[in-house]
């Protein structure tokens, strides 16, 4: 049975980002049949940094009225809710409306902004929820978070989304109406495929996620072997239940009390484990790792992999995705807790992070553009950069995990911070002074 909790808390785990990471992978189809065109991505940067709305009345209410939010049917609400979402997208994503004197996808952004409301207050409440079962299972809930992202990306790989073959093509230059001579280029002009099966289909995939998400949550929350893997102290019984779980989750029970009892607390934080300065380095590692891995390197993969080629820009997003998973899967049988250890990997992991940026900085013809090393240190950069920082910040949740349920809804309102001034910083730089050039999958020249 506790194999079965496992598999429910990933399933739990799968439902926080899958609705928003697979609008994302479905754009290469999504973009050419609406009038924003590929000004898209910049919209729902906005929009996602908007919906952070959510998470900061979810902190509010733990900073001001500890043990008053009821955390499990806001959870229901928030699943609820996007799957509702996920499943309109199917039938109006493509509906359009006159907005000042233009065409605007309305049903498409609303509802985006809907879903995008969905997994950042996910963030503040499938986390702290893990606080009623026991440590163990919190790595298990970030593999799960992981594959919210891997999953929707192999099911657009199967959909067949932005493959691309490179056609001859024909150009005229320098032809004009009193010459009959004309000098024609033969380049090489991309051609996307059709996809196996529709946006729409697709659509319907991410609703049937997030009822999956809404199943585990009920079995975590009702089944009687559930309920014996709950941590001392968490009671199951009585019609007051709920009100008395609330006030127990606010509480910090998970550090040994003999051992809290001999030791002076050393800041008001959490269980007094950790100074004050400790704990700014853990949340300011946290804020910096999820605005590089959430926002400031997804911004700019295209630009780093493009120029390799279409291939190794499939294989970079893929491999990356997969890395997620595998750091979790790592931290769950090495969780080593050394704030020294942490410093030294994401040190690490923004080295790697500088190097991609660098390429994406030198697109079109970023280093080794012609070689087969340059497109196999590019993966392996982007490879290293996720499992790195993934890693940390799994760590950071389990550290965090032992200092108590309010330590684990500030996680998630850093981890949202840190995504929002990520996105902050980035919009400016790619959307709107263009600081970055794209590289053509079929034609890149470079001397």
């Amino acid at each position: 049975m506790s194999l079965l909790t496992h598999l429910w808390v990933c399933l739990f785990g799968m439902g926080s980002w899958v609705s928003i990471n697979g609008l994302w992978v479905e754009l290469p189809l999504v973009v050419p049949q609406i009038p924003e065109g590929w000004y898209l991505p910049s919209y729902l940067s906005v929009l996602i940094q908007m919906a952070n709305v959510g998470p900061l009345l979810v902190t509010l209410m733990h900073r001001f009225r500890p043990g008053a939010l009821n955390e499990a049917a806001v959870i229901y609400a928030v699943i609820g809710l996007g799957t509702a979402a996920s499943f309109l997208l199917a039938f109006f994503w493509k509906e359009t409306a006159v907005v000042a004197g233009a065409p605007r996808s309305v049903a498409l952004l609303v509802l985006t902004f809907f879903l995008a409301t969905v997994d950042c207050t996910s963030s503040v409440t499938f986390l702290p929820f893990m606080m009623r079962l026991q440590p163990r299972y919190l790595t298990t809930y970030y593999i799960g978070e992981g594959l919210s992202g891997l999953l929707p990306a192999l099911v657009a790989l199967i959909q067949g989304v932005g493959v691309v073959n490179c056609i001859n093509g024909t150009r005229s230059l320098d032809h004009t109406l009193n010459s009959s001579d004309s000098s024609v280029t033969f380049d090489l002009q991309a051609q996307y495929q059709p996809a196996n099966f529709s946006a729409e289909v697709f659509f319907f995939f991410l609703s049937a996620m997030m009822l999956v998400c809404l199943a585990a949550f009920l079995l975590l929350n009702y089944h009687p072997s559930v309920a014996r893997e709950r941590p001392v102290g968490y009671t199951d019984r009585g019609k007051d239940k709920s009100q008395r779980d609330r006030k127990w989750a606010e509480q910090k029970p998970m550090i040994d009390p003999y051992r809290a009892a001999s030791q002076k607390p050393r800041s008001g934080f959490g269980t007094g484990s950790y100074s004050w300065t400790q704990v700014f380095y853990i949340f300011a590692i946290l804020a910096w790792t999820n605005a590089l891995t959430n926002v400031v390197l997804p911004s700019v993969q295209s630009y780093s992999c493009l120029p390799y080629g279409n291939n190794v820009y499939h294989l970079s997003a893929t491999m990356a995705a997969v890395a997620n998973p595998l750091a979790c899967f790592v931290a769950m049988f090495f969780p080593i807790r050394s704030l020294l250890l942490l410093g030294v990997l994401t040190v690490t992991g923004s080295g790697v992070a500088a190097y991609i940026m660098s390429m994406a900085a030198l697109s079109p013809c970023p280093l080794l553009v012609h070689e087969t090393s340059g497109g196999v240190v590019i993966v392996l950069a982007w490879v290293l950069f996720i499992l790195t920082l993934s890693y940390v910040k799994v760590i950071i949740g389990l550290i965090l995990r032992d200092e108590g349920h309010s330590a684990l809804v500030w996680c998630g309102a850093v981890v949202q911070l840190g995504s929002l001034l990520g996105a902050v910083t980035m919009f400016p730089v790619v959307s709107v002074y263009s600081f970055f050039s794209s590289g053509d999958p079929c034609n890149t020249r470079c001397k």
